[in-house]
């Protein structure tokens, strides 16, 4: 099978000079045997024009398999991170996040990188202001995948994110999965119309959707 423009692009991970792991960044491919959840994908597709897409719901919903199988469908170019505990390191998260960007171009985050090695290191606010000044020279729509937030407590790292929303480059989106709420600033924006949000309660809703199929036949969904 023929590997699309953005798979082929290869994440420049030595360059950060920093252990990374090149599979935490890899988009999962959706599985073949699973409904098509044709509802819920056209309200990912309304809400991209937002800021966030927040996946919220406990284990079970299948939220990596919803924004894969998105994915698969969209021709939005897509950076992944793959979270887990080990990434509460605001440092290491920065990385993992530069590194992601590199799939677009491997340029992006140089002088963010070189501040972050600097011995004398400046606030992370300056590193941060320096890296979206980068990422506003990405000529077109993309989005930045965050999956498995729920693995990170440290409030620096939502700091992190929370000064990304909140400079968000138009041409870039923000999508989070995770088993709880995270701690930004939920409201903040969704009154000012800028958050999509799937709960599981919208699970329940897809499946209502599902009397069209035989009694037989067999669904499965995760």
């Amino acid at each position: 099978m023929t590997k699309s423009k953005w798979e082929r692009e290869k994440i420049n991970i030595k360059d950060t000079k920093y252990p990374l792991l090149e599979t935490k960044l890899y988009v999962p491919q959706p599985r073949p045997d699973l409904v098509q959840r044709t509802h819920l994908i056209d309200r990912l597709d309304k809400g991209i024009n937002h800021k966030l897409t927040l996946i919220s719901a406990p284990a079970g919903f299948g939220k990596t398999t919803l924004i894969s199988e998105w994915i698969s469908r969209s021709e939005i170019p897509v950076a992944w991170i793959s979270l887990e505990k080990g990434d509460n390191d605001p440092v290491q998260f920065i990385h993992y996040l530069i590194a992601a960007l590199h799939s677009f171009d491997a340029s992006i985050g140089q002088s963010a990188l070189t501040m972050l090695q600097s011995p004398q290191q400046p606030p992370i606010e300056s590193i941060l202001t320096n890296l979206i000044k980068e990422i506003t020279d990405i000529s077109y729509d993309f989005m930045l995948v965050l999956d498995d937030y729920h693995s990170l407590d440290e409030k620096q790292v939502h700091n992190i994110v929370e000064f990304l929303l909140d400079h968000l480059p138009a041409q870039m989106h923000l999508v989070i999965t995770t088993r709880v709420d995270p701690p930004l600033p939920l409201a903040r924006l969704r009154v000012r119309n800028q958050l999509t949000e799937f709960r599981a309660s919208d699970r329940k809703v897809c499946r209502s959707c599902m009397g069209v199929w035989r009694e037989d036949q067999t669904v499965k969904m995760v």
